[in-house]
């Protein structure tokens, strides 16, 4: 007797389409939506400047549009600096201009942090540390930092010590005082539950306080470091060979206005990256708290 085999069975394998979660698609729609938010008034910039150059307008304060170079001018400029094409001497230096400064921001700064975080908790949270140290911070605090340069370069000398420390200066009382109001505003039930649980005063400081003060500390890292490139140039205008303090200074020796207004732009896109990478870093620490952004 011979058994028949079951007829075969043809499976279809239906392949379902990929579906974009709904969270990447709003997240898509509102970066699109940003970038077109931020290009009109950048785009009005460059007409009213292009147009202001082409008929040489008088603008208040005596400005005179006659000695600015127009935008086309500024770019061909920019390129020269950043590719190196053309016989000009500050050919294709951008680049070593711009990790000089970046080195000298980054040292300045991350010595800043390292210093006013730490003493900003302890301000916060214990009381005779801050009566101790507030009036002296109130009597530096209003000293400019240009006030600071001629004494630095007679004290340190010409050279990157001197920038740095000027730098360091310029980011240590904000984020120093957003340390302070951040480290003094965490309510004091979680202190009550720490300590509850056992925790010492260092314990406390460490795990309570710092991730609560983080948002208040966070504002404090960003303007400090906006305000790092600012006295950067004060720093580089003098004794200094490399760097975009320097650069613009020996453009100004020319009277090179392309050269002076691309580095200026380089300075402000330098600011712009290193804030977005300052923001990621944060935000990797911290595991992507909210309110860090």
């Amino acid at each position: 007797m011979t058994t028949l085999a079951p007829p075969a069975i043809e499976r279809r394998t239906t392949s379902t389409p990929h579906v974009v979660p709904a969270t990447a698609v709003r997240r898509g729609r509102g970066r699109t939506r940003r970038i077109l938010l931020a290009l009109p008034i950048p785009l009005v910039i460059l007409a009213l400047w292009w147009i202001a150059v082409r008929q040489q307008w008088q603008l208040p304060f005596g400005i005179d549009m006659r000695f600015l170079s127009d935008p086309l001018t500024v770019a061909q400029t920019w390129i020269g600096l950043a590719v190196g094409t053309g016989s000009d001497a500050l050919s294709g230096s951008l680049w070593r201009h711009t990790a000089a400064s970046a080195l000298r921001v980054l040292n300045g700064f991350l010595l800043a942090a390292a210093v006013a975080i730490p003493l900003g908790i302890l301000m916060g949270r214990l009381r005779v540390i801050r009566e101790l140290l507030d009036s002296t911070i109130g009597i530096l605090r209003p000293i400019p930092v240009t006030a600071w340069a001629p004494l630095s370069l007679l004290l340190i000398g010409y050279g990157d010590r001197s920038t740095i420390f000027l730098v360091f200066l310029a980011a240590f009382f904000p984020i120093l005082l957003n340390t302070i109001a951040g480290a003094h505003a965490v309510p004091p039930r979680l202190l009550e539950a720490s300590q509850m649980l056992g925790a010492d005063r260092l314990r406390v400081l460490v795990d309570v306080v710092l991730p609560s003060a983080m948002p208040s500390i966070t504002s404090g890292l960003r303007v400090a470091l906006g305000l790092s490139w600012v006295v950067l140039v004060v720093g580089e205008t003098v004794g200094i060979t490399t760097g975009l303090g320097a650069l613009i200074t020996q453009a100004r020796d020319m009277s090179r206005t392309d050269v002076i207004i691309a580095g200026m732009l380089t300075i402000g896109v330098a600011g712009l990256l290193s804030d977005a990478l300052l923001r990621r870093a944060l935000c990797t620490v911290t595991r992507g708290r909210p309110g860090l952004t």
